[in-house]
């Protein structure tokens, strides 16, 4: 069984405690692994490492920076293999979904942040003659990024690839659910050559290492991705230290079909955006909202497409969707799905756990469900699921679906299909969400600010808004 240890100041090493705890195959429900059951001692060694690594590393001109970050998303690539495979066993989801999109963007978001830095400029501003400003931008010192369990090494490297190249160090804690390709990253920069410290990343539970990190003295900045009652507990508990915070939390995406869309790339998109990774990102789509002359129609062939869906194993190149990543996520989904047909809605397809006979009996499979006849305003479409269900909402007019699609406390992401392009601008721009897309889906450019509105988050990251959230500003006045 792999015992997994802490990456600190540039050394693989154990829990101070020694203590371990189970990690599961989500497909067959066994433990497969043991992660660290670090506490606030193995913090505070991190931190440490990494203050006392900052003061080298902030020094170091970016084009060793960078240089030395490229190195790292070489060998990344160099163990693709490796690293697509640990992450479907450690999350569930299918191999060939891990290969098309979680493990190509790990070195892409590193290698794009550590060509970013070669290409920052300062803005200068010239007062009449008199005088010159000009403004740098300086890192911090340590940064905690805690990501989550979703897209593990993916959104790890979102946030240590601009917080590195930008000249902080880091403490970085990954989800206790899915820390394997974390682990192996570990293993990664110790071959690739990282300067001790500079990258340290501790596992374990939240409230014995998450809160140590983010309430650290020595923590100035603070990068969280997860759900919305975490990110409010960072909020509160570090705003009397004012530290940097960036949150990106739940979200409630609505995907609106309009009469007049391209009905075929309407289905499959809703269809992909509803059931990627088993529903569980936190930009899919899991409200669809569908004009109500085109909702019969529609209705019939999402079910269509649906029903030609494969939940199996995630070794098996046709799997559509793998299992969801753990028993208790689980129980709380189907539980989600009985409350909802408690509510009066209906289940067209699906709603049930899977069991797939043979060595994945115990794993944690979920048909994928589609619902209707639910209120907008219900809880089951207020609140985020996180799995593999979608709720079915027909709309009369433009006013009424932007009312339904706004109600929630969410505001993270939104898709909105029309060949109508000036319907599709005015709705976008009605439409309380950090990222609106129109006739697609889930298209990321990795230069665009990211980020929710309302309880879906607070600041945005990507592109140079990584870069300036992991600096501050000074401006310099020169009297001429």
């Amino acid at each position: 069984m792999d015992k997994i240890l802490n990456y600190i100041d540039g050394k693989l090493v154990e829990p101070i405690s020694g203590n371990y705890l189970d990690n599961y195959n989500p497909s067959t429900g066994k433990v497969y692994s043991l992660i660290p059951d670090s506490d606030k001692l193995d913090v505070n060694i991190a931190i440490q490492a990494a203050k006392t690594a900052f003061v080298s590393w902030s020094k170091t001109p970016k084009q060793e920076r960078s240089n030395i970050l490229m190195k790292l998303a070489d060998t990344i690539e160099k163990y693709s293999d490796d690293l697509i495979k640990a992450e479907s066993k450690d999350n569930g989801k299918p191999e060939s979904l891990a290969a098309r999109v979680d493990i190509p963007r790990a070195p892409a978001n590193i290698r794009f942040f550590a060509g970013a830095i070669l290409h920052d400029s300062s803005q200068i501003h010239d007062m009449d003659g008199m005088a010159l400003n000009y403004t740098l931008r300086k890192p911090l010192g340590v940064a905690a990024c805690i990501s989550p369990w979703n897209l593990p090494l993916y959104l790890l490297t979102w946030k240590i690839a601009p917080a590195l190249a930008s000249g902080n160090t880091v403490v970085a804690k990954p989800s206790e659910v899915t820390p394997m390709t974390a682990y192996l990253l570990s293993k990664i920069c110790i071959e690739a050559g990282l300067p001790k410290g500079v990258l340290n990343i501790v596992h374990g539970l939240g409230a014995k290492t998450g809160d140590p990190l983010t309430m650290h003295k020595d923590t100035p900045i603070i990068s969280f991705t997860g759900g919305t009652i975490t990110g409010k507990h960072i909020a509160t508990v570090t705003a009397p230290m004012f530290k940097k915070v960036s949150l990106e939390l739940g979200g409630k995406n609505p995907n609106i079909i309009f009469a007049d869309a391209d009905f075929d790339k309407a289905v499959s998109t809703a269809s992909r955006a509803a059931f990627t990774n088993q529903g569980q990102i936190c930009l899919c789509g899991s409200r669809l909202f569908v004009e109500e002359t085109i909702y019969e129609r529609f209705k019939k062939a999402l079910i269509a497409k649906t029903s030609k869906l494969t939940v199996g194993d995630p070794k098996d190149p046709s799997t559509n969707l793998g299992a969801v990543v753990s028993k208790d996520h689980m129980e709380k989904i189907l539980t989600k799905i009985k409350l909802a047909e408690n509510l009066g809605g209906k289940v067209l397809i699906g709603g049930k756990r899977k069991i797939i006979e043979g060595n994945l009996k115990h794993g944690y499979f979920i048909e994928p469900t589609v619902i209707e006849g639910l209120s907008f305003d219900c809880d089951i479409n207020q609140e985020e699921i996180f799995g593999p269900v979608v709720t079915l909402i027909p709309f009369k007019t433009e006013e009424e679906v932007i009312e339904m699609a706004n109600s929630t406390k969410y505001g993270l992401a939104a898709s909105i299909f029309t060949e109508n392009i000036s319907k599709g601008h005015r709705v976008a721009a009605s439409i309380d969400s950090g990222v609106v897309w129109i006739n697609t889906w889930l298209l990321r450019d990795l230069r665009i600010p990211f980020g929710g509105m309302k309880q879906s988050g607070v600041g945005r990251e990507g592109g140079f808004k990584s870069l300036d959230f992991f600096t501050e500003p000074k401006n310099v006045c020169i009297k001429i």
